[in-house]
């Protein structure tokens, strides 16, 4: 069922960052914390394109709070100057929010697309909470070639950009019969303008970042590609290219998330994603029980 949200905010810095939250996490299971992508703000986890409810609804269902955060220059969260606006800077200051946010509680981190890349770099960092897994959507190890996430990337430097809807849909969703008007409709209220130097960065992350990153994490990490992601190349060995970097990882599960484009939530079989991710949160907790008594 539809659960309400509360909106909150934290200071880091001196930079204000919001956050949606709905739920609340039992003794056993952890703070799920969830990022997201370029062009939109935290609700992007507040869409139900399946009908089944949106990932914030099941999770909470199931008994977890979540909190998706707006990253800077979303939603309410202050905006960054051009020259500091970086991946690096967001992973910092939402390291630290979702440290506020936590307290000594575990956390699971979501993170979609950029979020996806961002909730990594927070994975391989000191943390200052308990962090038990990263389940990460809509990126991997190599961007399409000559797609649409070179075409975006060419937009000026410092531009704040809001894509027409239509443009955006193209990218974001797969054929028709992969999901519904419902659906693109509830996505289209949680779409945002988006600083292009995040375009940028987007498509080279892989590349420069990825590598050194990757044996840094060591906790479980979850990786779902869309069949039909218009961003990413998602043929299997693409797809075992990425679990493979991870090197330090206890435990690695990468797959391709059938019938879908690049914004799996939002299509109909999103909510098969969310199971699964809900399934995942059940391994990592185990995984981390066992760290606690020594197995």
């Amino acid at each position: 069922m539809a659960q309400t949200f509360n909106d909150i905010r934290f200071d880091v810095d001196g930079v204000t960052i919001t956050a949606l939250t709905k739920g609340r996490s039992g003794d056993d299971k952890p703070v799920i914390a969830a990022l997201h992508g370029g062009t939109y703000t935290a609700r992007y986890f507040d869409v139900d394109g399946s009908g089944h409810g949106s990932f914030m609804d099941v999770a909470a269902d199931a008994g977890y709070q979540v909190i998706s955060f707006d990253r800077p220059g979303y939603g309410g969260s202050t905006p960054l100057d051009p020259p500091v606006n970086t991946f690096e800077r967001h992973a910092q200051l939402l390291n630290d929010a979702i440290g506020q946010a936590a307290g000594d509680r575990p956390v699971l981190l979501v993170g979609h697309s950029i979020g996806g890349m961002i909730a990594l770099m927070v994975a391989g960092r000191p943390n200052g909470f308990r962090l038990i897994g990263a389940s990460v959507t809509g990126m991997g190890a190599v961007i399409r070639a000559g797609g649409a996430a070179h075409a975006l990337a060419s937009l000026p430097a410092d531009a704040t950009v809001d894509l027409p809807y239509d443009q955006r849909d193209l990218v974001m969703f797969g054929p028709e019969g992969t999901f519904s008007a419902e659906g693109v409709a509830q996505a289209h209220g949680a779409y945002a303008p988006v600083p292009v130097r995040e375009l940028i960065a987007a498509p080279q992350w892989a590349d420069d970042i990825l590598p050194g990153l990757a044996p840094r994490i060591q906790v479980p990490v979850h990786n779902a590609l869309a069949e039909y992601d218009a961003l990413w190349d998602s043929t299997p060995a693409n797809v075992a290219t990425f679990a493979g970097l991870l090197t330090a990882a206890p435990f690695v599960e990468a797959s391709i998330a059938r019938s879908v484009g690049h914004s799996i939530d939002h299509h109909i079989l999103g909510h098969a994603l969310h199971l699964r991710q809900l399934a995942f949160a059940q391994e990592c907790q185990l995984w981390a029980r066992r760290q606690d008594q020594g197995n």
